[in-house]
């Protein structure tokens, strides 16, 4: 299947603000791409981009006083399947994880591993090592929040969300992250796109998602506590410990958010001799 997908972003600024921004599709997902996925600015403005710690490609730029919009429009190829599900994997012993994913086990900004362990044990002592212990991490979190797209606070942590009982995308990832770290499964952040493709629309604006993969069985699975069931056309721009590794933008500096928008819709065909963003300015890569 093709996916359409893209981002309009208008930010207002009274001095320059130097600006990272991780808006670009993960590494292992750029050979799908139909379409170049270029970062526009208007007006334009150089962009570098380099590989961070966790392998997320980020884009360095700095806004000029006024207002400065980043967009892009591309098309990318999916296979159309929903997220892997193994009833069998087995949870790695902590003894035996690689070294790189050890870190994701530990507390982190949002993620307030001593704060829920109680919480996680208790739910641990009803299942077996494995899945079906990260499903009931799953679908405790699930649970446990009420969505609410009017109560989004970037202040709000795993714990205040299982205290609060209401949040957002994020607020579920933070929860089922930090439910499973607890009882030494390895989980890390997930953002990008997901569309309402394969599913009844739903009444909400579109926005950029989040979700969380568990490490099992040797390898990282996909689980989303908000929605808790396997989905299709998941698109994943950047992966880290909680949503401080991977925001969309970070500044130094203010610099006032005025317009968001976000499109991801599936497509029966597309020009792809046509460049989506032909005005762009090159990027550079930063060794």
């Amino acid at each position: 299947m093709l996916i359409r997908t893209g981002y309009n972003l208008r930010f207002e600024t009274e001095a320059p603000v130097p600006m990272l921004a991780l808006l670009h599709v993960r590494p292992e997902r750029q050979g799908d791409l139909q379409t170049p996925e270029i970062l526009q600015t208007e007006p334009r403005v150089p962009v570098q981009t380099y590989i961070d710690h966790f392998g997320n490609v980020c884009s360095r730029l700095v806004l000029p006083p006024g207002s400065t919009t980043l967009s892009a429009d591309f098309v990318i190829a999916d296979s159309g399947k929903p997220d892997a599900v193994d009833l069998d994997a087995r949870q790695v012993p902590v003894e035996e994880l690689p070294n790189d994913v050890l870190q994701f086990l530990f507390s982190s900004r949002y993620c307030e591993v001593s704060k829920l362990a109680d919480a996680a044990w208790d739910i641990a002592e009803r299942t077996e090592p494995g899945w079906g212990r990260a499903q009931a991490m799953v679908s405790a979190a699930h649970e446990r929040i009420q969505f609410d797209y009017m109560k989004a606070s970037t202040e709000h942590t795993a714990r205040s969300a299982f205290d609060q009982r209401f949040g957002v995308c994020r607020d579920f990832a933070h929860l089922a992250i930090t439910l499973c770290r607890a009882v030494n499964i390895p989980a890390r952040y997930c953002t990008g796109y997901l569309g309402d493709i394969g599913i009844e629309p739903v009444d909400y604006p579109m926005d950029f998602s989040a979700w969380f993969e568990a490490y099992l069985g040797g390898r990282w699975y996909t689980f989303d506590a908000r929605h808790n069931t396997p989905r299709i056309a998941r698109i994943v721009m950047a992966h880290g410990r909680d949503a401080t590794d991977t925001a969309l933008t970070t500044q130094f500096g203010a610099a006032k958010l005025a317009h968001f928008h976000v499109h991801t819709d599936e497509v029966a065909d597309t020009d792809l001799s046509r460049p989506p963003n032909e005005t762009a300015l090159p990027q550079t890569k930063l060794d």
